[in-house]
């Protein structure tokens, strides 16, 4: 019997544009025959020491573990922006994978990014180039988005060859347009593609 190998689909979201960016990545993933994504996000991080998440969700994807790095052949990685930086949460998570970078777990692994910001410059590009540090440093192989894809040079709203993105406006009630929803489909498909490629 024949497994499809897996697209890890990591996020962190509060207010809810940057999840179903993720869904949309991972609906794009899986138009690749043998993909499948796995959607997982990371925990609030609190200034009050003595406040704790629960261990699952109330809503949406359970949070992620190692070992979900460890299993999948390739990583969309999504955040908002805040200040033009991802946010504290999956900054946080990532700090804790240096066990993985000391066994080489990513290398060679593709990896694809993708934000949500309230304003049109609210540092779309600096977040997705933020996010690519660490990666970079687990040796992950990154896939952005070529200007073959048409959406890339019409939107009037997100999209950047450095990965998908969305403008959502101060109050976060800024829908995802259909160039940035068919910004994330090419995307999640492009990032599964060059994933089966490489794990083969």
């Amino acid at each position: 019997m024949i497994t499809d190998k897996e697209i890890l689909v990591l996020y962190y979201s509060q207010h809810g544009a940057t999840r179903q960016m993720a869904q949309l990545i991972a609906r794009g993933a899986e138009q690749v025959a043998g993909v499948r994504a796995r959607l997982r996000t990371v925990p609030k991080v609190s200034t009050v020491c003595e406040t704790t998440e629960p261990g699952i969700p109330d809503s949406g994807a359970p949070y992620v573990e190692l070992r979900d790095l460890e299993e999948c052949i390739g990583l969309a990685l999504g955040s908002p922006t805040r200040f033009g930086n991802m946010a504290s949460a999956m900054k946080y998570f990532w700090d804790g994978t240096g066990g993985l970078w000391m066994n080489h777990t990513l290398v060679g692994k593709p990896a694809a990014l993708f934000t949500s910001t309230g304003t049109m410059h609210g540092g779309q590009e600096s977040t997705l180039l933020s996010m690519m540090l660490p990666l970079l440093h687990h040796g992950m192989v990154i896939v952005g988005l070529p200007y073959s894809e048409a959406e890339l040079s019409a939107t009037q709203s997100g999209g950047t060859p450095y990965g998908a993105s969305h403008v959502a406006s101060l109050t976060n009630d800024r829908p995802i347009s259909e160039a940035e929803k068919k910004l994330c489909l090419a995307l999640g498909r492009r990032l599964a593609e060059a994933a089966l490629k490489l794990a083969a």
